[in-house]
C-alpha cells in the first residue's frame, strides 16, 4: 500500500520536524506551516545527527530535510531515518537544484524535493503532496533525473558483460523482490508505473488514463506492495534500476 504516516486520529495535526542549520530560515518555515493550519512543527534540528535523535524519539510524520548540514548531512540522515522510521516521510528542502544531491536523497528515500526559494503556497502544497504519497518534484526534473538512473544502469551492465563469469553476481534484496514483482504486475499497472516514473500526479494519470483518481490510487496502493516500495519515488527509482521500465528523452 501506499506510504501512510503514523497512525493518528484524524483531529490530530501532521507532526513536523524542520532540519536546517540556518535559524532565521527553520523560524520562518515554522510560522509558514504552522499558519497553514493542520501542522505542527514538533521540534527543530540544526544537523543530521540531531535530526535522527529527534526523529527516533518523535516518530513524525514528515522531515522537512536541509541537504548540506554540520555533523551528518541530509543524505546520510535520510538514509538513517528511512531505515529505522520507513513511515515518515522525508521532503528535501535545497538551495538549488543540484541533479547529483537530489539523485542521491533520492536513492536512500527521500519522497522529493522543494527550493528554499519557492512561493510559500508551494512548499505548503510540496509537503501535503509528499504526505499524500505523490511525487513532489518538477516533472522535467524528475525525468532527468531517472534518466540517469537508466544511463547508470546501462553503463553498470556494459561493465558486467564478461565472456566466462566465474562467480554469479547478487542482486540487492530490493531488486530481487522488484524484478519478481514485474511479473505480476498487470499491464494496467505497468502503464501507471512508467507514468509515476515521468513524475505524472495520481490526477495527471488518471486523465491520461481516462480513469477515476480513486482507482489510480489503488493501482498505485498495489504497484508498491508487489515492489516491496515504501512510496511511489523508491518505486519509480527501483523500476529503472532492475528494467521494469526505461526513460528516454
Amino acid at each position: 500500500m501506499e506510504q501512510m504516516p503514523v497512525a493518528r486520529h484524524p483531529s490530530e495535526p501532521t507532526r513536523i520536524v524542520i532540519a536546517d542549520d540556518h535559524p532565521l530560515f527553520r523560524s520562518a518555515l515554522r510560522t509558514l506551516l504552522e499558519e497553514s493550519g493542520e501542522v505542527e512543527v514538533v521540534a527543530e534540528a540544526t544537523d543530521g545527527k540531531e535530526t535522527l535523535g529527534l526523529s527516533r524519539r518523535l516518530r513524525p510524520d514528515l522531515v522537512l530535510m536541509d541537504l548540506i548540514m554540520p555533523k551528518m548531512d541530509g543524505v546520510a540522515a535520510t538514509r538513517a531515518i528511512k531505515a529505522e522510521l520507513p513511515q515518515t516521510v522525508v521532503l528535501v528542502m535545497t538551495a538549488s537544484e543540484d541533479s547529483e544531491d537530489l539523485l542521491s536523497a533520492l536513492r536512500v528515500g527521500a519522497s522529493g524535493y522543494v527550493l528554499k526559494s519557492a512561493d510559500p503556497e508551494d512548499i505548503i502544497e510540496a509537503v501535503h503532496k509528499a504526505l499524500e504519497g505523490e511525487f513532489p518534484l518538477d516533472q522535467e526534473l524528475a525525468k532527468r533525473l531517472l534518466l540517469r538512473l537508466s544511463q547508470e544502469k546501462q553503463e553498470r551492465q556494459e561493465e558486467e558483460v564478461s565472456p566466462v563469469p566465474e562467480v554469479p553476481t547478487t542482486q540487492e534484496p530490493g531488486a530481487t523482490h522488484a524484478a519478481a514483482a514485474n511479473r505480476e504486475l498487470s499491464p494496467r499497472e505497468a502503464e501507471v508505473l512508467e507514468l509515476i516514473a515521468h513524475g505524472r500526479t495520481n490526477e495527471q494519470i488518471a486523465r491520461e488514463l481516462l480513469l477515476s483518481t480513486s482507482t489510480v490510487k489503488n493501482h498505485v496502493g498495489r504497484i508498491l506492495s508487489k515492489l516491496g516500495a515504501s512510496d511511489r519515488t523508491e518505486a519509480a527509482i527501483m523500476a529503472i534500476e532492475v528494467g521494469l521500465i526505461s526513460i528516454s528523452l
